[in-house]
């Protein structure tokens, strides 16, 4: 009868959720070239973002992008914009 107890003690197996308390440390972001839809045309999510960043950032980049282009803009973008704030910090 014991073993019947440990085994009620036992914690059903948990969905899996997002959001939770600790980051799954195995879980790592995918490079958007190793992705399996990085080869659609970008969402009109990311075209509208892209456009918010080139503007801001004075460039221009061609719309016809594929997923993975886009978040490469993105994140080339979103780190540029970062790097520029504070090289000319570093000036003034």
């Amino acid at each position: 009868m014991e073993s019947n107890a440990r085994t009620n003690d036992v914690p059903a197996e948990q969905p899996e959720v997002l959001g939770a308390e600790r980051p799954d440390p195995s879980a790592t972001e995918k490079d958007p070239s190793d992705w399996v839809s990085g080869d659609e045309p970008a969402t009109g999510a990311q075209k509208s973002y892209l456009d918010t960043l080139a503007r801001e950032a004075g460039e221009t980049i061609d719309a016809d992008l594929t997923k993975a282009e886009a978040s490469q803009h993105i994140d080339r973008l979103q780190g540029g914009g970062q790097n520029s704030d504070q090289s000319g910090d570093a000036q003034g």
